[in-house]
This record gives structure tokens, sequence and C-alpha cells, in this order.
């Protein structure tokens, strides 16, 4: 094995263990990866990030779901809505040149970082109020804009689905990750089959990458539930506000 080949394996690791520890992060982590990496170009990098990804949470998703950490109808409508917009946000990505796309996903994943620091640690701590209506129209709105920039930048949307929840849906911090990865799975699907038209994946490094991630993924499941909310909410936001900077420096410098 190479060094390289041992370095992509390693953060797959840590793929994995981001996802089943925050419900995001995975594709933030995925994508750098592949395209600095392993040396794929972007679109095919992208695409491959999106099985990682949704394999990944729908594997992450059972112990949440055992734990009784996933609201069901929350992230049905939420995951249907996205995936619509990832299927049309994929087949879009195909016109668009890949660096831009990477800015772009650099770009809002430091928008998303910074409102989820902004968050209130009260609003992020709360549980719904029993017998209070879902706020449908906003959570389906919400899914669509974040399954859109899904199929157009590969992000699971982990990064973006765990402040909707918590936001819009008033899910505390530790149900909105396990409820995330219901809609990661779904929305990484969707975007998907929009890029199996344009590009070409390399299935032996996807499928290496993927089942190291799982691996990682049922380890960070297990801590998920034993953090603090607010520690893992600000854990969150910082990550994604250095991975955020480091996409986009490359970018900028390369």
């Amino acid at each position: 094995m190479t060094a390289v080949a041992g370095l992509v394996l390693a953060a797959s690791v840590l793929i994995g263990l981001m996802l089943g520890l925050l419900g995001g992060g995975g594709s933030i982590l995925t994508v750098p990866v592949l395209v600095y990496l392993a040396e794929v170009d972007p679109k095919p990098a992208i695409a491959m990030s999106l099985v990682v990804v949704g394999a990944t949470s729908a594997v992450a998703l059972i112990p949440h779901a055992r734990a009784g950490r996933v609201r069901w109808r929350t992230g049905v409508l939420f995951g249907t809505a996205g995936m619509a917009g990832a299927y049309f946000g994929g087949r879009a990505a195909g016109h668009i040149p890949g660096s831009v796309l990477l800015i772009a996903f650099a770009a809002m994943m430091l928008v998303t970082a910074v409102a989820m620091l902004r968050t209130r640690r009260d609003s992020a701590a709360a549980e719904p109020v029993p017998g209070s209506r879902l706020p449908v129209v906003k959570i389906l709105a919400e899914g669509a804009a974040v399954g859109l920039a899904t199929g157009l930048v590969g992000a699971g949307g982990g990064f973006l689905v765990v402040p909707a929840l918590v936001l819009l849906g008033g899910l505390p911090m530790p149900v909105a990750v396990g409820t995330s990865l219901l809609v990661i799975a779904m929305k990484s699907t969707a975007g998907l089959a929009g890029y199996l038209h344009t590009v070409t994946i390399d299935w032996p490094l996807t499928a290496a990458v993927t089942a190291i991630a799982v691996l990682g993924s049922l380890a960070g499941s297990r801590l998920a539930g034993r953090i603090d909310p607010a520690l893992l909410r600000r854990a969150f936001g910082w990550f994604v506000v250095v991975m955020g900077l480091g996409v986009l420096a490359r970018q900028m410098t390369g």
C-alpha cells in the first residue's frame, strides 16, 4: 500500500466518524480527500462522495434509530423535498466547471458554519412543544434548497441539514444529528442519479473508501449520545469553518 493510499483510507475512517458523531461533515472531508489526496477530478469526486456519504449515512442511521434519536416524519419530509432538488442539482452540475463547484462548496460551508455558531444555545437544546405543528412549508422549502446544493457540489448536506433541523424543526442537537442521516441518505441517492448522466465513477476506490467510512460511522454513532449538545454544535460549526477556509484557499491559490 502506498503512502497516499494509506492517507486516503485513514481519512475514510474520519469521514465515517464525523457522519456518525455529527450527522454531517462526511462530504466536507470526502470531496477534498478524493480531489487532493486521491487526485480524482472534481466532478467524478463529487459523484463518488455521494456514494460514500449516502451509504455511510444509511448504516450510521441504525444505531441512532435504536437510541430514539430520529424524528422520522420530519426527516422524510425534508428528505423527499431534498431528493427532488438533489436530482436536478446533479443534472445541472454537469454543465458547470469543477473549480466553480468547489468554490461554491466552500462558500456554502462558511455561511452555514456562521449560522450554526450564532445559534442560541437554548434553541439548540429545546424540545418541540408537544402537539405543536411542524413548519411543513418551511421544512419542504429548506429541504429542496439543501437538496439542490447537495446535487450541485456533492455535499451530503449534513452541514446544512443539521442547522435547518435545529432552527426550523426545533430538534435538539443529538436528534437533529440522527435525523440528518436519514435525509442525507435520501438526498445522496437522488444527487448520484443526476450525476451518473455525465460522469464515470471509479467504483473500486469508491467501494474501499465507503467500507472504511462505514466502520468509522458506527463508532461515531455510539459516541453521539454521550456528548453535550452545545459542545457538539460548537465543534460542528468550527470544524466546518476550518474545512471551508481550507478548500477556498486551495482553489484561490491553485
